[in-house]
């Protein structure tokens, strides 16, 4: 019964997800999700799990078509969860943070925070932001900000170098970037040539993506500019199933 009873909340989730993106202006919907997703997650209440961002206890979380978990309520992604509790484990909300692309849910969360002054950046319009910085080109004074969070952003710049050294010089000395990436084994592919969104679909795994690093290429790269670098592998613990987070997971934390 309860399988079924899951079954039936995603499909009318997907339903209406689909509807809902089709008559509401997308700006519209981004600044009022957490108002259409709070009826709907009322049906995920439950005490198997709990999202670490909105401290929503759930019966489950939306299992999506790649496989990742999806909070009903906040609409957070496995990645947003640990990296949520990464930044609260690390300390690093504080001062002031410069945020790229941020998940909606992180961006709702870290807007409240008062222990930071906090700077959400999108340069293609696509998510919740107040500024419109190009990483390749920040418009701000050196040594600004305590932490960057960089997630998935990278794979994205042909100018990758020309972004981690902006990273470099608008970072405060000892300050922060937590860095992610998709990651392949061996060694960073990027062909240039490649630029049909169909072929770097297919060479990329993204039809916006132009590389797929290696964890030791990415940290070659950094290192290159200046940053010390740590990698951070999170293996599957007891902890994964309840706060709905999946393993193994590689952060790069970069230091100044």
């Amino acid at each position: 019964m309860t399988i079924r009873f899951l079954k039936w909340c995603k499909d009318v989730y997907n339903t209406l997800k689909k509807y809902i993106k089709s008559v509401v202006p997308k700006n519209f919907l981004f600044k009022n999700e957490w108002l259409f997703r709070y009826f709907y997650g009322l049906f995920y209440l439950g005490k198997n799990h709990q999202c670490t961002i909105c401290s929503k206890k759930l019966r489950s979380f939306i299992k999506l078509k790649n496989e990742d978990l999806l909070c009903p309520f906040c609409g957070s992604l496995s990645r947003n969860r640990r990296l949520w509790a990464l930044l609260n484990r690390d300390g690093a909300i504080k001062g002031k943070m410069l945020h790229f692309s941020p998940s909606r849910s992180l961006y709702r969360t870290l807007k409240k925070e008062k222990s930071i002054h906090y700077f959400s950046s999108d340069f293609e319009n696509e998510f919740l932001a107040d500024y419109k910085f190009d990483i390749t080109n920040i418009n701000l004074p050196n040594e600004t900000f305590d932490i960057i969070i960089c997630y998935h952003i990278l794979e994205h710049v042909i100018e990758d170098k020309k972004a981690m050294s902006e990273l470099y010089r608008v970072l405060k000395p000892n300050g922060r970037v937590f860095i992610q990436t998709p990651f392949k084994d061996g060694e960073i592919y990027e062909d240039f040539s490649i630029v049909l969104p169909e072929e770097r679909l297919k060479h990329f795994g993204q039809n916006d993506h132009v590389r797929i690093y290696s964890v030791e290429g990415l940290k070659n790269r950094l290192e290159n500019i200046g940053f010390k670098v740590e990698v951070q592998i999170f293996q599957k613990n007891k902890t994964d199933f309840h706060d709905g987070l999946q393993s193994p997971e590689t952060v790069l934390r970069a230091t100044k």
